[in-house]
């Protein structure tokens, strides 16, 4: 009974693993700076700069911050002093990165 559940489990895994996901982890020459900023900008630079939908977090995980930018720059200077998540998208990838503002 011992060996039946082993193979089953292994089962699970393996169809598990093998999904592919639609969205791509990190997006390819990725670049965020300066952080942490100061000013209330920050730049967000890719290797393809394809318009690009930008996401903040809290440390609690509510969404504080919404935009989509065609450039390079980004206003912050709403957001309050603090560590912040932020993600990227553009087209059919994904960046996750630790921002902080002072």
């Amino acid at each position: 009974m011992k060996q039946l559940y082993l193979v089953f489990f292994f089962m699970v895994c393996t169809l598990g693993f093998s999904q592919e996901s639609k969205v791509n982890s990190d997006i390819e020459g990725f670049k965020l700076y300066p952080n942490p900023t100061i000013n209330g900008k920050i730049f967000i630079n890719t290797a393809q700069n394809a318009p690009k939908t930008v996401h903040i977090f809290d440390v609690l995980g509510t969404q504080v911050f919404e935009a989509t930018i065609l450039g390079k720059e980004l206003n912050v200077s709403t957001l309050d002093k603090g560590v912040y998540i932020l993600r990227v998208f553009e087209k059919d990838k994904v960046a996750t990165r630790k921002l902080i503002i002072k």
